[in-house]
């Protein structure tokens, strides 16, 4: 058991730090006993002190659990008093075990020296009760903190399963309607073909987790399938260069992440043009990032179609940016203009590849 479970084991933990504290104080008297010439039977004096302490201190788990939920001054008094009672009883039997073992029954003259040293006892038993409640306390902040930690992090994968899905309805919706247009146009063979490549995509996106990573060839495959149920649409007019290096090949990257920057491309920059264009995608490892790249040789980001480019990042870009701080810390994200022409999109992430 390590050391984490023994902490949330409260009465294991309770146990171990109970005894464990008296033996320590039995071992620390026993070391303090050879300054002075002391006789063997003085062993037993220590000894029988710790236990007769470890017996006393033990009820007051069990008080101070029944007064915890107390005012804080009525706390603190409860405290202070059953400390006083329980240190004062065991100075009592210190001393007589002292004088009747030690001093071959030595009786005092008067009852009241029965209590010497009743302060001392009554500072060792508060300092036991001062441990008790920070070390309960500290249970209990670190339970509240694990309750924390857990809540953000399911909402955490709430927000991501949200976002990752938003993307499935949105490109379905563009599918169909592309889907429709050719039944109506009875090219009911391209229409087939592409409800197959539909099929296979659609099958992978749901198979696959929202909230995990996947490798980046594995991403590539689901959005080659993708341009392929796209260039079913533009034909020639559409061009796909891949350039993946073989170390960012097997990077971790979040699924469909780059599907709605692909999305925009063709949508604002392909379609945009009748003679259609090039799509680049780049992705390599550059120290410790992942550096991924789309553009385009469309429009970008002119006057002309500035607003058609705002109507893409609605779903698309926000919904990149959404999911990326979600699950980054250090990251970035860019849109510039490309050379000569079109746009381009800059992701880069920290560099991740699978433990397995």
């Amino acid at each position: 058991m390590n050391f984490q479970k023994l902490i949330e084991d409260r009465k294991r933990f309770f146990w171990l730090l109970h005894f464990s504290g008296w033996l320590g104080f039995a071992l620390v008297h026993y070391i303090g006993s050879f300054m002075n010439d002391m006789r063997d039977i003085y062993v037993f004096i220590i000894i029988s002190n710790a236990w007769f302490g470890a017996l006393l201190t033990l009820p007051l788990r069990y008080v101070y659990q029944r007064i915890w939920d107390m005012a804080p001054w009525k706390l603190i008094l409860a405290i202070l008093s059953a400390s006083y009672v329980v240190g004062s009883i065991w100075v009592v039997m210190q001393n007589f075990t002292y004088w009747e073992f030690y001093k071959f029954g030595y009786r005092p003259d008067a009852w009241y020296w029965y209590f010497r040293n009743s302060l001392g006892g009554f500072y060792i038993v508060l300092c036991w009760s001062g441990l008790y409640f920070g070390i309960k306390y500290y249970q209990m902040l670190q339970k509240e903190k694990q309750k924390a930690l857990k809540a953000s992090s399911m909402a955490n994968e709430a927000q991501l399963k949200m976002l990752r899905y938003q993307l499935n309805p949105h490109f379905l919706f563009n599918t169909l309607n592309a889907i429709s247009t050719l039944i109506l146009c009875e090219e009911n063979k391209t229409a087939n073909g592409m409800v197959a490549k539909l099929s296979d995509f659609l099958r992978y996106s749901l198979h696959t987790d929202p909230i995990k990573k996947v490798q980046l060839k594995q991403e590539v495959q689901a959005l080659t399938l993708y341009l392929e149920i796209e260039k079913i649409r533009f034909e020639e007019n559409l061009t796909v260069i891949w350039s993946v290096s073989k170390d960012a090949n097997n990077a971790l990257v979040p699924s469909l992440l780059l599907q709605p920057l692909i999305e925009n491309a063709i949508k604002y920059g392909i379609a945009a043009k009748t003679d259609g264009g090039t799509i680049n995608i780049v992705a390599k490892t550059f120290g410790n990032d992942l550096l991924l790249e789309v553009s385009d040789d469309g429009p970008g980001l002119t006057a002309t179609n500035t607003s058609s480019t705002n109507k893409g990042e609605g779903v698309g870009i926000a919904n990149i940016k959404d999911r990326l701080q979600t699950l980054y810390d250090d990251y970035s994200f860019s849109l510039s203009a490309n050379e000569p022409n079109g746009l381009k999109v800059n992701i880069r992430i920290p560099l991740e590849f699978d433990s397995e």
